[in-house]
């Protein structure tokens, strides 16, 4: 913006000032040609009274002598039927013009011009007074002027464009700041304020954008705040639960669902931590962990209906910039929906695949598949095979990190979901 500002403010600049320039630097041409021919011919008028005195050659030679132009050799006088005194530059036709004519003019000669000055004598006689003038005596000033002119313009052209980045740099700087400030928001900080300056619209938007940050970081405060209030509330159900669930014996099915609801109370006690806490800077979790932790919590509900389940790829960590809690419900969707949409006793596979600034994390199964995958991924989608809401919540979980989710057929011969989220550390895109 800077730069175009500044290109603007010169292209415009250049425009004015050539606008006065050209004319200003004709008139000087022609000031200073005038010049010259008014000097020219008041030193041809001072020859008329001498001329008019006498025509004696030796005291026209004196006469000639005594002004600057004779003394230069640049003055000749045709005294009628008699030798031309001093050197000539004009034409014949030019010399018989000014004598018919009986007043003065200039003509072009060779090298510049000539002053052609009639003088009436007696008797009927006319001379005429002869003065040259070299291109330089017309254009004697011309140069130095023009370069002057030429100065005040390039002045004025850089004081404009200086002028106007100082202006730009005022706007940009508002507007970048206020950019700044809107990044470091959408980052997570909800304290970024900023102080409104530069033009009236600028303030006015940095005024607008405190009153958003003010009503989101309210906003979210009582979403957290609502978040925490309907956690704390599941807690009495999920004691009922519980203590029924003690009552259950030692079968094992019973240990089964002390073991779920003792994972269900582990994370309702993690999303009252996470709406309790700000959110700063963008979650991070270890893939590999939660895989490993998620396949043994339904590994006992493959065993009971013989699905074969096997968890490749998660022996190291593996960051991903996705909280704890959201991978672990998409994880639990996925193979809810293979539990759910498959006939049991139908294998499944989880891959946790690390590649260059990607991981992706795959649930393949060995059930019938899905037909249409484009319909699976819309919102509310199911059907036959392993699809559902858990594909919505994979979707909008991948797209928020930068990733997405793709269907395709697996290995086994059913479907394989691919669930991509960029590398912890990766620049989004």
């Amino acid at each position: 913006m800077r730069r175009s500002l500044a290109l603007v403010s010169a292209a415009v600049t250049s425009m004015v000032a050539l606008a006065f320039l050209v004319p200003l630097g004709l008139m000087v041409r022609e000031i200073a040609r005038d010049r010259a021919l008014a000097d020219a011919e008041r030193q041809a008028g001072s020859l008329a009274p001498a001329l008019a005195i006498s025509t004696d050659r030796a005291a026209v030679e004196r006469a000639v002598a005594s002004i600057q132009a004779g003394e230069a050799g640049r003055v000749a006088v045709h005294l009628p039927g008699r030798p031309t005194i001093g050197t000539t530059h004009a034409h014949l036709a030019d010399l018989q013009t000014a004598m018919a004519r009986g007043r003065s003019f200039s003509a072009r000669a060779a090298g510049g011009y000539v002053l052609l000055q009639p003088v009436a004598l007696d008797h009927g006689r006319t001379t005429v007074v002869e003065v040259y003038l070299p291109k330089e005596d017309l254009t004697r000033g011309v140069r130095s002027a023009w370069i002057v002119l030429s100065g005040v313009a390039a002045a004025l052209v850089v004081g404009s464009v200086v002028v106007a980045d100082r202006l730009a740099a005022r706007v940009v700087g508002s507007a970048r700041t206020l950019a700044k400030a809107a990044t470091i928001l959408g980052g997570g900080d909800l304290r970024t304020r900023i102080d409104p300056q530069g033009p009236p619209e600028l303030r006015e938007a940095g005024r607008a954008f405190n009153t958003m940050a003010d009503r989101v970081e309210a906003l979210l405060a009582a979403e957290r705040e609502l978040v925490a209030d309907l956690s704390h509330r599941l807690r009495t159900p999920l004691t009922a639960m519980r203590l029924n669930a003690a009552a259950l014996g030692d079968e094992p099915a019973a240990e089964q669902t002390r073991l779920a609801v003792q994972r269900l109370e582990d994370e309702v006690d993690r999303i009252i931590g996470a709406a309790r806490r700000p959110k700063q800077q963008r979650a991070l979790c270890d893939a590999a962990e939660v895989l490993r932790d998620r396949m043994a919590f339904w590994s006992a509900l493959a065993e009971d209906q013989n699905r074969d389940c096997d968890l490749v790829g998660a022996e190291h960590p593996v960051p991903v910039p996705v909280a704890r809690t959201e991978l672990s419900a998409v994880l639990d969707s996925l193979l809810g929906n293979v539990f759910r949409h498959t006939p049991q006793g139908t294998a499944f596979v989880v891959t946790l695949y690390e590649g260059v600034g990607r991981v992706a994390i795959l649930v393949a199964d060995a059930g019938p598949g899905i037909d249409d995958s484009d319909t699976a991924l819309r919102r509310g989608a199911s059907g036959g095979g392993s699809t559902g809401l858990g594909l919505d919540i994979a979707r909008r979980m991948a797209n928020a990190a930068g990733g997405d989710v793709r269907i395709d057929r697996s290995t086994l011969g059913g479907a394989q979901i691919q669930v991509w989220l960029p590398a912890a550390g990766a620049r989004r895109r």
